[in-house]
């Protein structure tokens, strides 16, 4: 009997642990997200400003950080993103994406064939947007 309890009580504790991994995966990724975010949006005042500076046009919003992400795994198309360890962000130049490759997608839905979620980067009404590929609910909430 203490042997089913404590076999209960491990069992519990792994999930608890795994959960805390992933809900802290999802905050380190929607505070990437800000980043570039705010990068796309200074970079375009920037260009209203200076429109004629050739230095603001940039089409990776990682570049425009002040910090690269250490785990950014540079530019990469879609079909490829299988090669990046988990936990790594990168961008695609033909589609003008970026996307992230997981380190816990158990709890991402839809589930995804490369364990990755991908965001757009597109202009809507004059202003840059990162806009995600498919509706993602990572712990039952969307992620924009």
């Amino acid at each position: 009997m203490v042997a089913l309890l404590v076999a209960g009580l491990i069992w519990a504790f792994d999930r608890e642990t795994r959960a805390l991994q992933g809900q802290s995966e999802r905050i380190l990724v929607w505070s990437t997200l800000a980043s570039l975010r705010t990068a796309l949006v200074l970079n375009q005042l920037a260009r209203r400003v200076r429109p004629d500076d050739p230095g603001l046009i940039e089409k990776n919003p990682f570049h425009l950080l002040q910090n690269m992400p250490p785990n950014f795994a540079g530019e990469m198309p879609m079909r490829d993103v299988y090669r990046v360890p988990p936990g790594s962000w990168v961008f695609d130049p033909v589609c003008d994406c970026i996307g992230y490759r997981l380190l816990h997608p158990q709890w991402l839905e839809p589930a995804q064939e490369t364990d990755t979620i991908w965001f757009h980067i597109g202009a809507a009404k004059g202003d840059f947007r990162l806009s995600p590929h498919a509706d993602y609910l990572w712990f039952g909430k969307r992620l924009d």
